[in-house]
């Protein structure tokens, strides 16, 4: 891993940290922090056949650590364009499915410039998946079944995200998301 790397990873946990556990914006992220179950993998690969290669790598590496819960895979050079990261997620979820880990793992995308379909670009509610760096979350569909099962309302928490969201209002959003970058 190099000096970049390290600080790219730094500078997804400190969005992770600062924005996600703290806004409560994953009521599950918390305890896959403490317990050290998250990989973070910072993809360097610039084609679209490369990067789908380093998703199809992860999935591969989760299925052999039992121990991790979840991935994040970072592209801090790719993808800077969202209309462009959504053809890379939508061509991600087709691999998935064709190499048979649909309802094993399930893709959770952020971005820089995440925008929700029928929100304005400044609508705060589109910071609850803005992140640092384009990224996919990779998650283990089992484990988050049975979490939902043990959380009371989980189909409140995407409405409980963007109402705390919008009570910020974008300006506070802006700054928490910028500082995560020092």
């Amino acid at each position: 891993m190099t000096e970049s790397d390290t600080a790219i990873i730094k500078q997804t946990r400190n969005w992770l940290v600062s924005v996600v556990i703290n806004l409560n914006f994953c009521p599950f992220a918390r305890r896959e922090l403490e317990n050290n179950s998250i990989h973070y993998s910072v993809i360097r690969n610039n084609t679209l056949e490369d990067c789908l290669e380093s998703l199809i790598f992860e999935c591969r590496h989760l299925d052999q650590q039992q121990n991790i819960a979840t991935s994040l895979l970072i592209y801090p050079k790719q993808w800077q364009n969202f209309d462009d990261f959504l053809d890379y997620l939508a061509a991600s979820e087709a691999l998935l499915k064709a190499q048979k880990y649909q309802g094993i793992y399930q893709l959770a995308s952020f971005h820089p410039s995440y925008q929700f379909a029928d929100t304005p670009e400044n609508d705060p509610a589109n910071y609850t998946n803005r992140s640092p760096f384009p990224m996919l979350h990779l998650l283990r569909e089992d484990r988050m079944e049975g979490t939902l099962l043990k959380y009371p309302d989980p189909e409140q928490i995407p409405e409980n995200n963007i109402q705390r969201a919008r009570e910020l209002g974008e300006e506070k959003l802006k700054t928490l998301l910028a500082a995560c970058k020092k």
